[in-house]
């Protein structure tokens, strides 16, 4: 049964009002996304990059751990080829996110489909569940919802890596800055490891990514990724839980990266 329409009690559900309730909705994860985003700019200037290809990267790609893992393979002049492939598989993610996003976005024409495309990232995505369960008028602009958290996301993303590509030239290229890279990736993960699946597939892929340091064209990062998603599948076929107790669908949608 769909919600009853708005009374004089309730406020009026608008296109501006779902987009400012998305951009607060995503607001407090920016206390995360800020640093990153100024650790990236300080870091690909030192890793030798242009200014100007390290702020339209973020533009286009658009995503912090496949931009971080590109810097690190610009760095050590990894072949193209390798780095493309390197990139894509961090980013596969985003297709579980898709999938979960898609049916919300069904009845919508293709302009509005491309744009939430665009703007959906880890954090983005994490604001965006809280409507899709929506029915009645709010879901009638939840597309606006997403677009306003995603917008939040993108403009922060923007100026803050523009911030850390202007400091990153005043920056002393020596200064240890990678050692930052994976304490943030530490913190942005361990939070999330909930299930056996996912812890399974984290010390996997850590025991492998050690392994392999050595590997030329940082080759090492691949397979540690191959090799923590097939230890994280090969637990959740065995127990399809993945722990104590049943995770919901969602929830093993989102963090099934």
């Amino acid at each position: 049964m769909s919600a009853p329409a708005d009374t004089p009690d309730t406020p009026a559900i608008t296109r501006r009002g779902e987009w400012w309730a998305g951009a607060r909705a995503l607001a407090p994860m920016l206390l995360g996304v800020v640093p990153f985003g100024l650790i990236y700019g300080v870091l690909a200037v030192n890793a030798g990059m242009p200014a100007w290809l390290a702020c339209t990267m973020s533009a286009i790609v658009f995503g912090g751990a496949s931009q971080m893992i590109l810097t690190q393979l610009w760095s050590a002049g990894t072949p193209a080829l390798v780095i493309a492939f390197t990139v894509a598989m961090v980013n596969l993610r985003h297709a579980l996110y898709s999938a979960t996003i898609a049916p919300s976005l069904a009845p919508l024409p293709r302009r509005w489909k491309a744009l939430v495309a665009y703007l959906l990232t880890d954090e983005a995505f994490a604001a965006m569940t809280r409507r899709l369960g929506d029915t009645g008028p709010r879901a009638r602009y939840r597309h606006w919802f997403y677009f306003g958290a995603g917008f939040a996301l993108w403009s922060s993303w923007q100026l803050s890596t523009l911030a850390g590509v202007l400091v990153g030239a005043q920056v002393p290229r020596d200064w240890p800055l990678d050692f930052f890279l994976p304490l943030t990736f530490i913190a942005i993960i361990v939070p999330n490891l909930k299930h056996r699946a996912q812890v399974a597939a984290a010390l996997v892929a850590t025991a492998l990514a050690v392994a392999c340091y050595a590997m030329p064209h940082k080759l090492g990062i691949m397979v540690a990724a191959l090799g923590g998603i097939a230890a994280g599948m090969l637990l959740l076929e065995r127990h399809p839980r993945g722990g104590q107790h049943a995770p919901k669908a969602s929830d093993s949608k989102e963090h099934a990266a």
